[in-house]
């Protein structure tokens, strides 16, 4: 009798840490499946990850961190926000932040963006029209009653614009940075992803998308590398506009990936973002510039004839008497809707132009073209 009322002890035991469909739990964290999925940051430098008891430990920047917990109840470090995952529901304030929940079916969790301009996603769309996703206001013009009808876990922000965020803060909603706008690296920008799957609990869906960026953006890097033949096309970007020509600096990540795809960018400098030169300037560096990589929003059919038609002088750059400029429109394609995540897509669609001898003859870019000759 002792023996059995040991056993259905023991039976009783278990049957208590048991949970739904029979998965151990421990702390309100299940193991088996939901089990904590191993993040190892390759690529990205504005946060790192670490897990301890119970908890897993996220450093974003210099000063934010936090702890995700799958119980309220579990012991965090001193100075960590803890935050309960998976979350349910949170505000996207960027595009690059959205890219991130499109790649991996998670747009149930956005419960609210800044607006719609430049957005193609139809689920996004008619996620709005319906009213299940809120459009909250532009940075700085934040609608805080729609804020807080959104009941977001969790706020995504991006420090780099113009903020607004006072009367959020004063909410206690969690403000979480994502700082992907920063990396120099295009894989390190991607790689953001995994801090979204970390807060939505899809860990391993992250983890398996970016490894198949990470091997065909590096696959064609080494291709082009291995080719060997130089001297490599040099290439300039921008255009004129209220009198100043913007162009990225010598360490923005898309001067990245002109070198990857095997292109010389001709402003070698250390800017990451990028500056403002005068157009006589901006020709000292690139009027013999094989190629001219255009990015804007263009209504109707951008041409070369509208290229000068903007700016007379335009039409003294080599790239435009050969017609080599590499052009993609905004109002056509989702551009930074989600190439946040798809930098390998860039890389061949540049490389589909430098080097077409290292694609598929029939490739035809995605996102980037040569500009159509009108003549």
């Amino acid at each position: 009798m002792k023996k059995s009322a040991f056993l259905l002890l023991i039976v009783v035991v278990l049957s208590s840490c048991l949970g739904r469909g029979g998965k151990a739990q421990d702390n309100g964290k299940t193991t088996g499946s939901d089990s904590i999925v191993p993040i190892e940051v390759k690529y990205a430098t504005g946060f790192t990850v670490s897990d301890s008891a119970g908890c897993r430990l996220v450093s974003v920047g210099q000063k934010d961190r936090f702890a995700l917990v799958h119980n309220l109840d579990t012991q965090v470090p001193d100075g960590y926000t803890k935050i309960r995952v998976p979350i349910s529901s949170t505000i996207c304030m960027t595009a690059l932040q959205l890219s991130n929940f499109t790649v991996l079916n998670a747009h149930d969790v956005v419960k609210g963006i800044t607006g719609t301009k430049n957005l193609f996603n139809r689920d996004i769309l008619q996620r709005v029209d319906d009213g299940r996703i809120a459009k909250i206001g532009m940075e700085g013009e934040f609608d805080t009653e729609l804020v807080l009808s959104a009941h977001p876990d969790v706020i995504f922000i991006s420090p780099s614009k113009r903020g607004g965020y006072d009367a959020i803060k004063q909410t206690g909603i969690t403000l979480v940075p994502h700082l992907g706008y920063q990396e120099l690296d295009p894989l390190g920008q991607a790689e953001w992803i995994k801090l979204v799957g970390m807060f939505i609990g899809k860990e391993k869906e992250a983890n398996e998308f970016f490894d198949g960026i990470e091997k065909r953006y590096n696959d064609l890097k080494e291709k082009v590398r291995g080719a060997g033949r130089g001297p490599f096309p040099t290439v300039f970007s921008g255009e004129m506009h209220y009198g100043n020509w913007h162009a990225v600096g010598g360490r923005n990540y898309l001067a990245q990936i002109f070198r990857d795809a095997g292109a010389k960018y001709v402003i070698d400098d250390a800017e990451t973002a990028g500056e403002d030169l005068e157009f006589e300037k901006m020709y000292d560096l690139a009027d013999n510039a094989d190629y001219w990589r255009i990015l804007n929003s263009f209504q109707g059919d951008f041409t070369y004839d509208a290229l000068k038609a903007s700016e007379p002088r335009n039409a003294l750059f080599k790239a435009f008497k050969e017609h080599k400029v590499i052009y993609c429109n905004m109002k056509q394609q989702p551009y930074y809707e989600i190439t946040p995540v798809e930098p390998d897509v860039l890389l061949k669609d540049f490389v589909a132009i430098f080097h077409p001898e290292l694609v598929e003859p029939d490739y035809e870019g995605k996102y980037y073209r040569l500009l159509r000759n009108e003549e």
